[in-house]
């Protein structure tokens, strides 16, 4: 195994702002990925990034306010089979020592295994039978708040006990470098997640974010601007996680993106619970 570790300077852009989490402004997920997937194919340009396994998402990146970039550290270890980590990590100051605090990782397989990588069969249907209506203007005053960069899920969002499904808008937004044109607009799948986190509240008692994910395959780039439809299915639940499984599809229903073994889970160490309405 083969092992590297590159210093980066996280951008901070304006919309990051909108992102907030118990007070602090933290680094999205999607961003994560975009991130780690940006850092791989510049060093390992035979690597397919639009494929990824085994994500985590082991602690929040808080951006101090008023910061315009964040220092942080990027290692990549090739395995023997081929397959590349990615790590995420930044520098924590201890007194008089400093540590590697991880925030993410990511495998990439091998170019043999992503050529082989089959889509998870996802539905673009709307849902069947008797549904819960939620509207987004209360998902994200109530359930989801964040600022509204982050408003991605539009109109209403429907629930049952097949899942969710509902619309997306990805905003217009400068793109930051050129691994948009490779995976996509971060915010149609932060959106998605946002519906898994409605739909989760529903049957838990505690708020899930995601926590890791099994499988990522992206088909089809998501473009800003752009409008888009996501169905999220339960796959499992126990008194502390929530596992789906995710799809975006343009309106059409032509798939763009599938996630599998969406694990969530409560971050907040019990502090944020669902509202009473969502019981109903």
């Amino acid at each position: 195994m083969t092992t590297s570790l590159t210093p980066v300077a996280i951008a901070v852009r304006p919309w990051f702002g909108d992102h907030c989490f118990g007070g602090r402004i933290v680094l999205p997920a999607v961003e994560t990925m975009l991130l780690l997937a940006a850092e791989v194919k510049r060093s390992c340009p035979e690597i397919d990034v639009r494929v990824m396994e085994d994500v985590r998402f082991a602690k929040f990146l808080e951006i101090p306010p008023g910061s315009t970039t964040v220092a942080a550290l990027v290692e990549c270890s090739r395995n023997d089979n081929g397959a590349l980590c990615a790590r995420l990590f930044s520098r924590v100051r201890f007194k008089a020592m400093t540590r590697l605090k991880e925030h993410g990782e990511i495998l990439f397989p091998p170019a043999a295994e992503s050529n082989r990588a089959e889509v998870a069969a996802i539905s673009p249907a709307p849902l069947a039978g008797p549904v819960i209506e939620v509207e987004v203007d209360r998902i994200y005053r109530e359930l989801v708040p964040f600022g509204p960069a982050y408003h991605t899920l539009q109109d209403t969002l429907f629930l049952s006990g097949q899942g969710a499904w509902g619309k997306l808008k990805a905003p217009v937004l400068p793109a930051v470098g050129s691994m948009q044109e490779i995976i996509g607009s971060p915010f149609p799948l932060d959106g998605a997640l946002h519906a898994a986190c409605v739909l989760g509240q529903r049957s838990a008692d505690f708020v899930p974010f995601p926590v890791e994910l099994g499988r990522r395959i992206v088909r089809r780039p998501t473009q800003a601007g752009g409008s888009y439809i996501t169905r999220v299915v339960p796959v499992s639940r126990t008194s502390d996680e929530l596992v789906f499984d995710l799809g975006i599809f343009d309106n059409d229903g032509q798939i763009y993106e599938t996630v599998t073994g969406v694990r969530m889970r409560d971050v907040s160490r019990g502090t944020i619970k669902p509202p009473a309405w969502m019981k109903k």
